[in-house]
């Protein structure tokens, strides 16, 4: 959960470093040195400095054709060092991958991460046609059935830390929302259209750990094809199965879904 804390000691130099990271974060294609320093509002000279210090520790990297410096894959080393995070995707890994081998559908995990979804898990279906979701990819907490699906087997009192701490998007209330929640309490999953394309429908499942709260989901967003002999049931139980199994391997008990 994010928190407001009040700004007690400053650290120029450390965040100086992050400013260039969180601004690479956001670009496809890199941003070469001047461009960092005219985004950030910074001397070319303090950010050469900072560069340097982040490509001697990995983070970042300069292109050789182009001069332009983009984020190295060593920060997503670092985050899937976090033991909770290590021992979910040692876990889900080979499920999974069984899953989609089954199903012919992609497959991804999910866990909160502040006031967004975060992607730590991600297989793709092995078939010619694929819809999946980035690994990494962070999302809008109240537009994924992931992140609705830990909030609703999650105590009343975080839910609530949620709803004060993230806002809601346009047009939704919280009154539908909380409704929206108890239902998927009740059901155990959540099956719904997506939020972000048209025609893909989404299977998620809470993992829930030793504790009985949902750490993470498993989501299948779900893709019609002509002549599939596998049917959205079976896909759907599938998941129900994988999901289970992933919860119990973490001391956990699945919710009981008819």
């Amino acid at each position: 959960m994010p928190k407001e804390t009040a700004k007690t000691y400053t650290a120029p130099a450390l965040e100086k470093g992050l400013d260039i990271m969180e601004l690479l974060s956001t670009q496809d294609t890199g941003l070469s040195q001047s461009e960092i320093a005219r985004a950030l509002g910074r001397s070319v000279g303090e950010i050469f400095r900072m560069l340097n210090v982040l490509q001697d520790r990995g983070y970042v990297a300069p292109d050789p054709i182009s001069d332009r410096y983009v984020l190295t894959t060593f920060l997503f080393e670092i985050a899937h060092r976090i033991p909770k995070i290590r021992r979910l995707t040692a876990f889900a890994g080979p499920l999974m991958r069984v899953l989609v081998k089954t199903i012919n559908q992609s497959a991804h995990l999910a866990i909160t991460s502040d006031d967004s979804v975060l992607v730590v898990g991600q297989v793709d279906s092995p078939g010619s046609n694929t819809m999946a979701v980035r690994l990494g990819a962070k999302i809008d907490l109240w537009q994924a059935s992931s992140g609705r699906v830990i909030l609703a087997h999650l105590p009343d009192e975080e839910v609530a830390q949620f709803f004060a701490a993230v806002p809601l998007p346009d047009g939704m209330a919280e009154a539908q929302v909380r409704a929206e929640l108890d239902q998927i309490r009740k059901d155990g999953l959540e099956v719904r259209d997506s939020f972000m394309v048209r025609g893909i429908v989404n299977i998620s499942v809470p993992i829930i750990d030793h504790s009985g709260r949902a750490i993470a989901a498993l989501t299948m967003p779900h893709i019609q094809r002509y002549h599939d002999p596998i049917t959205f049931e079976d896909c759907r139980r599938e998941m129900i199965e994988t999901a289970a199994a992933l919860t119990k391997s973490l001391g956990g008990m699945p919710p009981v879904i008819p």
